[in-house]
């Protein structure tokens, strides 16, 4: 699934494209995505201007002014393998040539694509999604969608810091693991930035919230930040489907230090230990014994 530094690398794609735009037409190849898309979606879209994107933990936010209607909120998260892709009005759109390729490909582009929208500048964009586990919502922009009410502070704002965390973890038998996964807690992380955040910070998965302490909470908070920010800069994972809206890959998977590296040597200069998987709540945390205590 992508996380934060996906969607971030999504959004970063997509906003010179479509800030400040009017979306001329919507269409809708299906009526449903993991959920139906809310009623009249594609008529309430058309015709509005979008304002801004933005982001919130793992969802991707378009500020959009429809016509002659409040400001609303359209919501898109992309589940397991959505993906937005961009059209330039200087290239041909998938439904116009069918061999071009450009990013998604020709498979997904015909079979996958349920979302398309044609901005005021003649650009498209299009949103795939083969497993269609992502979703759209549109929601007043005054009122509080239901996907964001119970979210934590973003990992890389200034709510959240060592104090706040420290606060957040006393009392708790949870592993350390599962707190960071909490999207109550910390919105937007998900396992393969816990597990690297976790092994920066020299801080075993297995290790109890409530037992944490200061000094280890001031090494993870930095190192969770320092993750996020590595990734982004790298443009995210791409482990199976993730692209983003130019459809290049990201390339941070290329220097995990321990996600998905089970019976690897640990990267750490000196140490002779050999990274272990072990099934958390049904997911899997990648660890260095010997480093991470």
């Amino acid at each position: 699934m992508p996380e934060l530094p996906e969607v971030e690398t999504v959004r970063r794609g997509l906003a010179p494209h479509m800030e400040g735009r009017v979306i001329r037409s919507v269409k809708l190849a299906r009526a449903d995505l993991r959920f139906p898309f809310p009623p009249d979606f594609a008529a309430r879209l058309t015709g509005a201007r979008i304002q801004s994107l933005s982001r919130r933990a793992k969802y991707l936010l378009a500020r959009i002014q429809p016509v002659g209607a409040p400001e609303h909120l359209w919501l898109s998260h992309l589940g397991m393998s959505g993906r937005f892709q961009v059209y330039p009005a200087t290239a041909p759109a998938p439904d116009r040539l069918a061999n071009y390729k450009h990013g998604l490909a020709d498979a997904v582009a015909q079979k996958h694509v349920h979302v398309t929208l044609d901005l005021d500048d003649a650009t498209r964009i299009t949103y795939a999604d083969p497993r269609r586990f992502g979703f759209m919502d549109l929601t007043p922009a005054s009122a509080t969608s239901r996907f964001l009410a119970d979210l934590g502070p973003e990992p890389t704002g200034n709510e959240f810091d060592a104090d706040y965390f420290l606060a957040a973890c006393a009392g708790r038998q949870s592993p350390i693991k599962a707190v960071l996964l909490d999207q109550k807690i910390i919105a937007g992380l998900g396992n393969i930035y816990v597990c690297e955040a976790l092994f920066r910070a020299g801080i075993s998965p297995r290790r109890k919230a409530a037992n944490l302490g200061p000094v280890r909470v001031a090494r993870l908070v930095p190192a969770i930040r320092d993750v996020l920010g590595a990734a982004i800069a790298a443009g995210g994972s791409s482990l199976r489907d993730f692209a983003d809206s130019d459809g290049k890959l990201g390339y941070f998977q290329h220097g995990f230090a321990v996600y998905d590296r089970a019976g690897a040597p640990c990267t750490t200069n000196g140490c002779n230990a050999k990274i272990i998987r072990i099934v958390q709540s049904g997911r899997s945390s990648f660890y260095c014994p010997a480093c991470q205590r």
